[in-house]
């Protein structure tokens, strides 16, 4: 794909957008215009823009408004919305109209929605992981010390088990000790998911992240952050398994340092 002059950025919470507006800018994008959330989008993020929107989670109409009259074209999904904010939506007629149409409310029918008023408007939604190859996860050991065999059959086992729990769009994560899965991701998302896995299995158990087998990479692909590695280091976790090229390690030298230090094993599946 050719590097666009300009983009947009539907900018969530996290170190994802900078991370995006940051790789964009050093791949040829002229001019970044993001739309921000309030209570969700880090204000840092107007510095390494050339606009910047803020509003409410589910002003859809304004988005669209914004992106035309900055003359965006394609557009980036970075960073996630709270679900207490998802709870507290306020749509405008636009997003009210999308929500009606849906039989099914979740991320990948809602995200996908969205992506459809995008197109509509003119503007290609481009893959999550456009700009960011140097974050997608390698296969293999990434940090850590190597796994005992143990660790590597709960690793098998949590694979099988994340790929059904994301095949019935119930989460991606799941948390497993000893061969029993202790924790489940659902609504709450996969730092929560670590807290409540920890403590139930106390120490060692094992993290593991899975993209759907259908997986959209414009939206909704898995991620780890430092924040990941903080919360499983929390929690007793001692290892975090991923999907290798089909996850994004964000800000992945702070993700390993973070790790190393935590004895934590981060390994691509």
């Amino acid at each position: 794909m050719e590097t666009p002059d300009a983009l947009g950025i539907i900018a969530g919470s996290g170190a994802y957008p900078l991370l995006v507006a940051r790789s964009a800018r050093k791949a040829g994008v002229k001019k970044i215009a993001a739309a921000a959330f309030t209570g969700e989008t880090d204000p840092k993020l107007a510095a390494d823009v050339d606009e910047i929107e803020w509003m409410r989670v589910g002003q859809l109409a304004r988005l669209l408004s914004f992106f035309r009259s900055t003359g965006v074209r394609h557009a980036m999904m970075a960073g996630q919305i709270a679900p207490k904010n998802l709870f507290d939506l306020r749509p405008d007629w636009k997003a009210l109209l999308l929500l009606a149409r849906l039989q099914r409310r979740n991320a990948e029918t809602i995200f996908g929605g969205i992506a459809d008023e995008l197109a509509n408007a003119g503007i290609e939604l481009l893959p999550a992981t456009t700009f960011l190859n140097d974050c997608v996860a390698q296969r293999g050991r990434i940090a850590g010390p190597p796994l005992k065999r143990r660790e590597e059959a709960d690793v098998s086992f949590g694979l099988e088990i994340a790929r059904e729990m994301a095949r019935l769009d119930v989460g991606q994560t799941v948390i497993v000790k000893n061969g029993t899965v202790v924790a489940v991701e659902a609504f709450e998302g996969t730092n929560e998911a670590i807290k409540r896995g920890g403590a139930l299995a106390r120490k060692n158990a094992v993290v593991v992240k899975v993209a759907k087998a259908n997986q959209d990479m414009r939206f909704d692909v898995p991620v780890i952050g430092v924040q990941t590695i903080e919360a499983a280091a929390e929690a007793g976790m001692r290892v975090i398994a991923v999907e290798a090229g089909r996850t994004l390690l964000l800000e992945r030298a702070e993700i390993i340092a973070v790790a190393e230090r935590a004895g934590i094993s981060v390994v691509g599946c």
